[in-house]
This record gives C-alpha cells, sequence and structure tokens, in this order.
C-alpha cells in the first residue's frame, strides 16, 4: 500500500474521534483496517492514549471554579450593558448623518443668507457649515474616548482581583 492511503487512514483515525466521519468515510476506514495492521495498531494507540487522558485527574485550586464562574458572569454583564449602549449610538448617529444630508442644502443656504446679511466673511459661515456637518462625527468620537477611558480603568480593577 502506498503512504497517501496511510496518511488517508491516519487523518480519518483522528477525525473519527474528533468530529466524526461519513458513511462512506467509515466503510472506507473499515475496509482499510481490515487490510492494514499498521493502521490498526495506529488507531489501537489512538483509542488508549485517548483513554489514559480521560482517566488524568489533574488537581486545580479549590477557588478556581468559583473565580471562574464570576469572571464570566462579570463579562455577561459587561456585555449586556455596553451592547444596546452602542446600538443606541450607531442609530442615533445614522438618524443624524441621514438627516443632515437631507437638510444640507437648506443649511447651506441658511447659513450664506445669514452671512450676506450680517457681513460675515465667507470663510466663516463655510467653516460654520462644515461644523454643522461634523458636529455628528465629534460627539461619536467623544463617546468612544469616554467609553475607551472607562474602559482602561475598569482592567485596572480587574488586574488587582488576580
Amino acid at each position: 500500500m502506498n503512504d497517501s492511503l496511510h496518511q488517508r487512514a491516519k487523518q480519518l483515525i483522528a477525525q473519527e474521534r474528533i468530529e466524526g466521519l461519513s458513511a462512506a468515510d467509515h466503510q472506507w476506514l473499515q475496509q482499510h483496517l481490515q487490510d492494514c495492521s499498521e493502521c490498526v495498531a495506529v488507531s489501537s494507540a489512538t483509542t488508549q492514549a485517548l483513554r489514559s487522558l480521560r482517566a488524568v485527574s489533574i488537581p486545580i485550586s479549590a477557588n478556581l471554579a468559583s473565580r471562574t464562574q464570576f469572571r464570566v458572569r462579570l463579562r455577561a454583564q459587561q456585555l449586556q450593558i455596553s451592547e444596546p449602549r452602542w446600538r443606541i449610538v450607531w442609530l442615533s448617529s445614522a438618524a443624524s448623518w441621514i438627516f443632515g444630508a437631507a437638510t444640507a442644502p437648506y443649511v447651506w443656504r441658511g447659513l450664506q443668507y445669514l452671512g450676506h446679511r450680517a457681513g460675515v466673511p465667507n470663510i466663516v459661515w463655510q467653516m460654520s457649515f462644515a461644523l454643522w456637518w461634523a458636529l455628528p462625527a465629534i460627539a461619536v468620537g467623544a463617546i468612544l474616548l469616554a467609553e475607551n477611558a472607562r474602559r482602561g480603568s475598569e482592567s485596572d480593577w480587574l488586574t488587582q482581583l488576580k
């Protein structure tokens, strides 16, 4: 038998223990194992190794499970708290941009009228329009900075729990 058949058999032996096999692959493997003593040895060694691993007990500290549960619950609470807030931020930003795009020509004309009427240089009322357009992005940026600062302070007290 060639090496590619043995390689396929070894791969299927491992896959059978982890993921399971399709009917065709299982049938091919069983047929191959009837003809190949080398692959039978690999299969039995794999089975024995898995039995040995299942029998090994690993000593852990008494409070490891409770600490792990605490951290999982804490992270779940953090995700529950932050997700609705982010949804609101994204929805309000999208609404703001849509509203801004719909009203941009009117705001432009209004600022132009006020600028000319008040005798303000063109650059001033044009910069006012740019500021009006960028205001949602500035607000979201401020929220993101505040959120990152809060996360930084949370990670400090999480490291103290270790």
